[in-house]
């Protein structure tokens, strides 16, 4: 198990920062900024410090908390007593635990030494129902935090954290991690930032409605000056499994090859994107703008970076994908 501790080392300068969007257990969004520069990685490996501007997501996981599960049967024991002030003090005692103690009830519940309630009015499934509800509590989370970076991988493992904390438009907010289900992390980098990212195209497809477009942690503005460059080679099954290049370039599978070319001219100078292009766009409704294989301009917009492939038609049976560089002046 990798053992994840995120800690705030330094200060950014006045033209970075990190935004932080929060999904919490009952539904709530926050958003704020966090004066996080990298992301303390302790695993059984080593340790390792990886820059916040290379992180997209982070997911909370519900380990369960083994070290409460005695003191939480004994609780359950006492919801037998003959006693009710014991029996509601015991109750009480279960329904203000953590939300790591809940698999860990509902274990004690489901084991062969449970024993079943003799009175109705406290009862060890009342408790576990109540502190379902309090934490909005999601079986599918069970299991360890995880870390997504820029380029989609996963990395799983406990993030020691009691509160995130944020500065939002409403003043300093502390959060605690029980109720957070997930963070978005959106870096906004300085003058001379470059980042690289990884488009699957067994993913990231601009057809495919599901992820199709990698979401970067790049936040550009109006007026910057912007560079892509890509490499690599897709085989796209939804044409006939043709090999693309960043510029659209394709080479067939078979003799008879058939030219997807011609039904899009394209030259250097147009921004329409032919299949197999490299695409990017400047914010979730963006307008998605050829990239190819070499691209500099300027942006007119603002927003955050979005890169995909160009097709019209997901087939999750392709494979390959492009390396993609980019960097802002």
């Amino acid at each position: 198990m990798l053992v994840i501790c995120l800690s705030a080392l330094h200060a950014f300068s006045q033209k970075e920062s990190t935004e932080f969007t929060l999904s919490l257990r009952d539904g709530s969004i926050v958003t704020g900024t966090a004066s996080i520069v990298n992301v303390n990685l302790v695993t059984l490996w080593g340790k390792l410090d990886i820059p916040v501007k290379n992180i997209s997501q982070i997911f909370f996981g519900i380990l369960p908390d083994n070290t409460q599960k005695e003191k939480i049967k004994a609780l359950v024991t006492d919801l037998n007593n003959s006693t009710e002030d014991i029996r509601k003090k015991a109750y009480e005692s279960l329904i203000a635990l953590s939300i790591n103690c809940v698999p860990v009830l509902e274990d004690v519940i489901n084991s062969e030494s449970y024993i079943p309630p003799t009175s109705e009015d406290y009862t060890a499934e009342m408790a576990l129902g109540e502190l379902k509800a309090i934490y909005n509590y999601d079986e599918a989370s069970v299991g360890d935090d995880i870390i997504v970076t820029d380029n989609s991988y996963r990395i799983g493992g406990a993030y020691n954290v009691k509160t995130i904390a944020l500065k939002t438009a409403y003043g300093n907010l502390e959060i605690p991690r029980d109720k957070i289900k997930s963070i978005d992390v959106f870096y906004k980098g300085g003058d001379a930032t470059e980042s690289s990212f990884t488009l699957f195209a067994n993913k990231h497809i601009s057809g495919n409605t599901n992820g199709g477009w990698l979401k970067t942690s790049i936040y550009i503005k109006s007026g910057q000056k912007i560079s892509i460059t890509s490499s690599g080679e897709v085989t796209l099954a939804s044409l006939s499994g043709y090999k693309y290049k960043p510029d659209g370039k394709n080479s067939g599978s078979t003799s008879s090859e058939y030219d997807y070319e011609s039904d899009y001219t394209s030259t250097t100078a147009t921004t329409y994107p032919t299949y197999g292009n490299v695409v990017y766009k400047i914010g979730e409704n963006g307008t998605m703008m050829k990239a190819g294989a070499s691209f500099k301009g300027i942006v007119t917009g603002s927003g955050y970076l979005y890169l995909s492939i160009y097709e019209t038609v997901y087939n999750a049976s392709n494979t390959g994908s492009y390396q993609v560089r980019v960097k802002l002046n």
